[in-house]
């Protein structure tokens, strides 16, 4: 006899996987990013009468979707392409991430009534992540230098680990009700990065040593698919960071086995992994649009014009602020390659400096650090401001996800970054 609610839960699946499939097919006719038309695909069956609700669970996308696809950008990332831009990607994934916590906590309290300093900390951890699969797909497909797609791909790597990392610390200082020292605080940092690091390299080595004894197919491309989430639940077993472990694990196990990785099922694994990061990633934007309906019950109907209009201006002040950023980032990078380094380079374009600007779009992990908010602080009271929390990180994915990534290419052709060969070609 069937059980009527794992039968429900599949008949949900096939759902979102039939509109995946279609709205990426439709993407690819109309020859435009598939990741916003899947977010705008969910909004509007979200707010169709007989769609079933499904409410984005934190857990899964920390816990099963987040772990591959962060192995797999990391083990297509070429470790000498991410040492030589690795100031830049710094300047992005660190300075900016710190930079986004600090003027999100200002740009809330000013714009959000009773948003404290607090408050406005855990806002700015949620938002600083980036999603850069909709970015480098556009980047690639006008073929746009390889640098800017290497510092855009670098970001997207690391800033998902400084990210959960300053949510955890702005978290605690709300639930907690305590402020820590700088000298606690600096101890518990230190740990959860030195620690990733150390399980990252060293799973990364052991699965080195299995992987190259395997030839079989099957086999290999199995183990392969493992990889992630052993690294990433055995760094988070310890209190360190499983992002940034799973990272350094693509990344080392790209370094040691290069071309020679599953030599024997190079097609295979090939195969396997693009369709499983597309499934995933489908699965994700669609899941973002599915969301506002139960975001907007959270929100009373008197207040949810006057959240709305503020999630917007936030949002344009997030842009605005990363703008701001990489200009002067992208000639402090040079000042220190030319003057310290003493390497010779060109000086930055500022087109291409602004296309990196542009693109820092959000998805699916603010929305789910968002989510993942605790309800109860230590003292039994509600967390406060969570249900604006998430409207306003629900406003900035949509403005910088569909709002920058559908004018994205268009700023691209303006600009004469397009190039004629793409790499499909």
């Amino acid at each position: 006899m069937l059980d009527h609610s794992i039968l429900s839960l599949e008949l949900v699946a096939l759902l979102l996987l039939v509109l995946v499939i279609a709205l990426a097919a439709l993407a690819r006719r109309l020859d435009i990013p598939y990741p916003m038309l899947l977010v705008i695909g969910g909004l509007l069956l979200g707010f169709f009468p007989l769609a079933p609700a499904v409410v984005l669970d934190p857990d899964l996308v920390f816990l099963v979707v987040l772990p591959p696809l962060l192995f797999a950008s990391a083990y297509a990332t070429q470790w000498k392409n991410f040492r030589a831009h690795l100031l830049s990607i710094s300047l992005l994934a660190i300075g900016l991430v710190a930079m986004t916590v600090v003027g999100a906590a200002a740009v809330g309290h000013l714009m959000l009534p009773g948003f404290d300093w607090r408050m406005g900390l855990v806002l700015g951890a949620v938002v600083a992540t980036t999603d850069a699969i909709a970015a480098t797909a556009i980047a690639r497909k006008l073929g746009l230098p390889k640098t800017i797609v290497d510092i855009l791909e670098g970001e997207s790597l690391v800033n998902d680990a400084t990210g959960l990392l300053a949510l955890d610390i702005a978290v605690g200082l709300i639930v907690s009700g305590r402020t820590p020292g700088i000298a606690e605080g600096a101890a518990t940092l230190i740990y959860l990065i030195a620690a990733a690091i150390v399980v990252g390299l060293l799973l990364g080595h052991v699965l080195h040593l299995f992987l190259r004894r395997i030839e079989d197919p099957s086999i290999a491309t199995s183990l392969s698919i493992a990889a992630p989430y052993l690294t990433y639940l055995a760094a988070e077993n310890i209190q360190a960071s499983g992002v940034l472990a799973t990272v350094v694990c693509g990344l080392h196990l790209r370094q040691r086995d290069g071309v020679r990785f599953f030599p024997d099922a190079k097609a295979t694994r090939a195969a396997v992994w693009d369709t499983l990061t597309f499934i995933l990633n489908g699965f994700a934007f669609v899941l973002i649009g599915l969301q506002l309906p139960w975001i907007l019950r959270s929100i009373t109907p008197a207040d949810r014009g006057d959240m709305l209009v503020a999630g917007v201006l936030f949002s344009l002040a997030l842009i605005a602020l990363r703008v701001a950023w990489v200009f002067p980032g992208a000639w402090l990078v040079y000042g220190i390659h030319t003057r310290i380094l003493r390497k010779r380079e060109t000086p930055p374009s500022w087109r291409g400096t602004l296309v990196i600007g542009w693109s820092g779009m959000r998805g699916v992990v603010a929305l789910a650090a968002a989510i993942s908010l605790p309800h109860v602080l230590d003292n039994g009271k509600p967390f406060p401001g969570r249900n604006i929390i998430i409207l306003i990180t629900f406003c900035v994915i949509l403005v910088t996800l569909v709002g920058q990534g559908l004018t994205l290419p268009a700023l691209i052709r303006r600009l004469g970054l397009a190039s004629d060969r793409s790499e499909s070609r």
